[in-house]
């Protein structure tokens, strides 16, 4: 009987000339069984290698990994109470900074108290005035009219024209001639001058006419009129200075039309005005004069130093 019994159940290997087991594709598969074992072995190894891991992260994700040095204090909003009831502190109130005078050092405030004090007073003296000398004839400008007059020409000068019932209705022209000494020392006498017609046609068609050309002339006859009487003889201290303004104004203009020529000299000026009324409008019944009213004022010697100061003042210009 042979060694190799087909129906044992012994595994039958083929032998190889030195015993071993032949090359080749059975060679290969030659253990069958170990090569799922070991595909197994190693799935399981995954298996056990995925739990751990699993559970290491579910480890760490469960338990929040702080350290106590770094970790924030997180607060809750509201006011910090120590104990049961801490009562809470009242904020401080805070001091106003001094404004204006207070600012100011003690002698800087003294100063400016006094000034303001005499700007009040010199504000209400001015009111005062003001009132009297607009304010109908009365006890105490009857025994101070001089001091009021005083105070408020030129500067303040105040009148009730323009809201009068009747206000002016006149046209006033002032008018002026020379005699002059020419440079053959003969001298002769000039036509007169319409001073205020000149004015006015340097003011026709100038946006921006000068407070000279509307009214130094006017101011200066009105001047007049109020310190002189009718007889043309002053009243008062003023009756002097107005007669004397006039004068100036009336030279330094002849100098400007050159009355009596080059090299001429003014020795004299006689200064008059001519006052017409103004026509009514034609709805009107009212019936007025319509020929012109002249006032002659005497002659009056020009002294050397208006004649220097009106050229002067005309070079200048």
């Amino acid at each position: 009987m042979d060694a190799y019994d087909e129906g044992s159940k012994a595994r039958h290997l083929p032998d190889g000339p030195d015993g071993s087991l032949p090359e080749g594709p059975a060679s290969a598969g030659s253990t069958p069984d170990s090569t799922p074992c070991a595909d197994q072995e190693s799935t399981d190894q995954e298996s056990t290698d995925q739990e751990s891991v699993g559970e290491e992260s579910t480890d760490q994700e469960s338990v929040p990994q702080h350290h106590d040095s770094q970790a924030p204090t997180v607060q809750a909003p509201g006011p910090q109470v120590s104990g049961p009831q801490a009562p809470t502190a009242d904020p401080p109130v805070p001091v106003p900074t001094p404004t204006g005078i207070a600012s100011l050092p003690l002698r800087s405030q003294i100063v400016a108290a006094l000034a303001l004090a005499v700007a009040a007073v010199v504000a209400c003296v001015h009111l005062g005035m003001v009132f009297l000398h607009v304010a109908p004839s009365n006890t105490v400008t009857k025994q101070h009219g001089r001091a009021i007059d005083d105070w408020i020409y030129p500067e303040f000068e105040q009148n009730w024209k323009l809201f009068a019932p009747n206000p002016l209705q006149q046209n006033i022209d002032v008018q002026v001639r020379a005699q002059v000494r020419g440079a053959d020392g003969g001298i002769t006498e000039t036509g007169w001058y319409d001073l205020s017609a000149l004015d006015g046609a340097a003011i026709d068609g100038n946006l921006l006419p000068s407070h000279t050309q509307q009214n130094e002339l006017r101011r200066a006859w009105d001047f007049y009129i109020g310190t002189h009487d009718n007889d043309n003889h002053p009243v008062g201290l003023r009756g002097d200075l107005s007669q004397r303004y006039l004068r100036r104004i009336v030279v330094l203009r002849l100098d400007r039309e050159g009355a009596g020529g080059k090299g001429a000299v003014v020795e004299s000026v006689q200064v008059r005005s001519r006052t017409t009324n103004v026509p009514p409008p034609k709805w009107s019944e009212e019936q007025v004069s319509d020929t012109p009213v002249l006032r002659e004022l005497p002659w009056w010697t020009v002294p050397e130093e208006d004649v220097t100061d009106a050229r002067t003042e005309a070079s200048a210009g």
